[in-house]
């Protein structure tokens, strides 16, 4: 079971125009092909004081794409284009993300869920990559991934190079805000050949907590999301086993 947390924005469809949680179907897509299944996770006030009532009931937890994270989050000044923050889902995710990595459940943060990672680690951003960058290369169209493609340098043994299976690797890019201070705990294993900017961030402490700065569920093949799912299912197998080792311990009483 693989919790991914969800956009909270205005939206319209047939005859109606409301408020909305919604993602993109192609990361629904990539979670069943890989043979997980999917439990959408609205922002909800209650997870950002008790986020163990949600992660009792899955896996593994993916953070997904999406608006700009409101710089609050990360002591900072709000730049003039960042723009269509939604601070009730930002605390909430990284109160989901932080006690996630407590439990040591799978984590994979895509876009602003890298984004979202190094926060939660105590990390900062880049509030509009083409003032540090000099270009804008990494949001080419906004709303397209026409063009988006460029490689990423993958550390070999990393668990991003791992994932991704080859180095170089070939990334879509729709993304105008980065790394900049790395989390206390985290190690960037991928950059952009555009520029150097940090493109994978993962926690070599922990079985597997990955961000990547691209797009793999709009990639059909991406092995990144079928690599999480293998990972919920290998912590469900030790959580079970554990279950079972408490059970026969106590004389099943446990």
């Amino acid at each position: 079971m693989i919790g991914i947390c969800t956009a909270l924005t205005r939206a319209q469809w047939g005859v109606w125009d409301q408020d909305a949680v919604l993602l993109p179907y192609s990361y629904m897509k990539r979670i069943q092909g890989a043979g997980g299944l999917v439990a959408m996770i609205p922002p909800d006030p209650e997870l950002e004081h008790e986020p163990d009532e949600m992660l009792d009931l899955i896996d593994g937890l993916i953070l997904a794409g999406g608006s700009d994270i409101d710089p609050s989050c990360y002591g900072a000044e709000r730049h003039p284009e960042t723009k269509s923050t939604v601070l009730e889902r930002d605390r909430v995710e990284l109160a989901l993300t932080r006690r996630a990595v407590e439990r040591d459940m799978p984590v994979l943060g895509i876009c602003r869920g890298m984004q979202l990672i190094n926060i939660a680690f105590g990390g900062t951003l880049i509030q509009h990559l083409p003032d540090e960058v000099g270009h804008g290369e990494h949001r080419l169209n906004p709303g397209s991934f026409d063009g988006a493609d460029h490689d990423v340098r993958l550390t070999p043994g990393s668990l991003a190079a791992l994932a991704a299976g080859e180095h170089p690797h070939v990334t879509l890019s729709h993304h105008h805000q980065g790394i900049d201070a790395v989390g206390a705990g985290l190690e960037v294993t991928g950059f952009s050949v555009l520029d150097d900017l940090p493109e994978a961030v993962e926690a070599p402490a922990k079985h597997f907590v990955l961000g990547v700065q691209w797009h793999p569920e709009a990639d059909e093949q991406s092995r990144v999301i079928a690599t999480l799912v293998d990972e919920a299912q290998a912590y469900r197998s030790r959580a079970e086993a554990g279950v079972a080792a408490g059970y026969r311990s106590t004389g099943g009483s446990a």
